[in-house]
């Protein structure tokens, strides 16, 4: 928990620095649009370790291994953002109105967020594991950080590499969410794939450092549901009325703010009463 805090702190100075350089060379509204891009996907990015926990539950991954995972998955994540950024920005300029169909699907996303919660997915029912399992040799058996092995003569996929699998889809399907939230603040192409190299590459860090405490943000899905809201709206009303990104920036600290304070003094004394046990 402590190394994980560490690094990140690291990871939020490092974004933070790079910011700083988007300021100097570009100016202070595109520092601005970065700022409020990051802080969007990095919030976002905490609903991502929620999965993340129930897919390595489900995979039974043991802990070491799971730092492979994780890596992979980021590397898969970063190459996958970049494509559907670049086709979203590239539909956006070449059709205006996409940006309110984002706005609905946005407001759309928050309604289910808010008053949805998270199931007990069955990845092994999921038909991405259905196509695995028609594709590949799947083996029951980790063999370490390994995501093949060589069984009786024959390669075969482990666990493990079914679960970066799981994760690298369900990362697209997260893309979906979070890139259009971006697309309301800027179509700038750099802006908005820099501030998701920011936000994702600090995940492993982010991961380790909440998996245990994810049980205590219970009014983090309310929280990220208003944030998508407001940024469904601000992109349904663009043309009528410009919401500031400073205003938006405050308005998504604001609502992380309490929403993450509520959580934790509303699950202090569950916590005290198990310590006690």
């Amino acid at each position: 928990m402590r190394a994980a805090a560490q690094r990140s702190v690291l990871w939020v100075l490092l974004s933070l620095g790079f910011n700083s350089l988007v300021w100097y060379f570009k100016g202070p509204q595109h520092a601005l649009d970065f700022l409020t891009a990051y802080l969007v996907e990095y919030s976002l990015s905490v609903d991502n370790i929620f999965v993340f926990v129930l897919i390595f539950a489900y995979f039974r991954v043991p802990p070491l291994a799971q730092h492979r995972a994780l890596v992979w998955g980021i590397v898969g994540a970063l190459v996958m953002r970049g494509v559907v950024i670049l086709c979203g920005i590239a539909l956006v300029r070449r059709f205006h109105f996409i940006l309110y169909l984002f706005g609905v699907f946005l407001l759309i996303t928050a309604f289910r967020m808010f008053f949805g919660k998270h199931p007990s997915h069955d990845f092994g029912e999921s038909w991405v594991m259905r196509v695995c399992r028609r594709l590949f040799r799947i083996t029951p058996e980790f063999y370490g950080e390994h995501f093949t092995a060589r069984v009786d003569g024959r390669w075969m996929l482990t666990p493990l590499a079914l679960a970066l699998i799981v994760i690298d889809i369900m990362d697209i399907i997260f893309a979906v969410d979070s890139i259009p939230a971006v697309f309301a603040i800027t179509q700038d192409a750099f802006i908005v794939y820099t501030s998701n190299i920011c936000a994702i590459i600090g995940l492993r860090s982010l991961y380790f450092l909440l998996a245990r405490l994810m049980e205590r943000f219970v009014y983090l899905n309310t929280g990220l549901a208003f944030v998508l809201g407001f940024i469904g709206i601000k992109m349904m009303v663009a043309k009528y009325y410009v919401i500031s990104n400073w205003i938006s920036l405050g308005v998504i600290v604001f609502v992380l703010a309490v929403t993450i304070t509520v959580s934790m003094i509303a699950t202090q004394k569950r916590v005290a009463a198990e310590d006690r046990k």
